[in-house]
């Protein structure tokens, strides 16, 4: 029997801090082009300030523009007023949420500490039970950060139990700014998923070109099998105020899971297509 994997594809990560503004109608041309390949979920979009990530000011627009797929749709919020109105489509299947296991980037990032953080995820959890959506949180800096805060495998399965009693079911540990070595990605990831044995434990890792390999391989051996990554490996996040180290390239990842004879069902010719349009969308 083939593993089960959930491949979660992210434009919208890949294109949130690119300095050209590029049109809804690009955006969704690719995305559409995306919903092709047959990934298990899209993260497209995201409701947040406009003054905070000018690029996805028309994340609503761009929906109305994708065409019917079986690909579930995830959207980006971060408080309450983003999940609001991320909930008026139900075209959208999944609410991300960036909680981060670090306080000052917490605060960067959703401008409120981790503790309102847990009062946000609660209210729209709620809205997700009301809406038939599924909430899926992002923790942020989970494997360091490079401000000094606290940080250990201990203070991250805490800050994760606390958001799974929420009753959340699906977290991913987030390399935000790329730090992360394979052997702690390993560690971490086996010790999180042995932890939360009914929680879906993903990754969402930075590296650079070279490191992908590694840290994919780390985190499958550790038993994850939710893995996000982005064609190119561009992205990154625009509120970590530092060098924006890309997210895994999805086609590293498709060599990676070949060479342990993984079969992803994925239509490669379509992949093709959307690698190519990518290459000409981020120039």
């Amino acid at each position: 029997m083939q593993p089960y994997i959930q491949l979660v594809e992210c434009p919208r990560d890949a294109m949130q801090g690119w300095k050209r503004i590029i049109p809804a109608s690009e955006k969704a041309g690719f995305i559409n082009a995306l919903l092709d390949v047959g990934f298990h979920t899209i993260d497209f979009g995201s409701f947040v300030s406009p003054k905070m990530v000018p690029q996805m000011s028309d994340t609503a627009e761009v929906l109305r523009l994708l065409k019917p797929s079986g690909t579930k749709l995830l959207a980006i919020v971060a408080n309450q007023r983003g999940a609001e109105e991320a909930c008026r489509f139900p075209r959208i299947d999944y609410l991300g949420f960036p909680f981060s296991v670090s306080e000052t980037f917490q605060m960067r990032n959703t401008n409120s500490s981790r503790e309102e953080s847990l009062e946000r995820l609660d209210a729209i959890l709620r809205l997700c039970r009301d809406h038939g959506k599924e909430l899926v949180v992002y923790m942020s800096m989970g494997f360091g950060n490079p401000y000094g805060d606290m940080y250990s495998p201990e203070v991250l399965s805490d800050w994760m139990g606390r958001v799974h009693r929420l009753g959340v079911n699906i977290i991913s540990l987030a390399d935000t700014v790329g730090m992360a070595t394979p052997v702690q990605v390993k560690q971490v990831v086996e010790e999180m998923v042995n932890t939360f044995p009914d929680v879906t434990v993903g990754v969402h890792l930075h590296a650079h070109p070279k490191g992908i390999r590694e840290k994919f391989l780390a985190a499958w051996q550790a038993g994850c099998r939710r893995i996000d990554g982005a064609i190119g490996g561009f992205g990154g996040c625009p509120m970590a105020e530092d060098e924006l180290i890309g997210n895994m390239d999805t086609a590293a990842i498709l060599r990676c899971l070949e060479e342990l004879g993984v079969d992803t069902g994925l239509d490669m010719e379509a992949f093709a297509k959307a690698r190519s349009m990518a290459e000409k969308i981020f120039i």
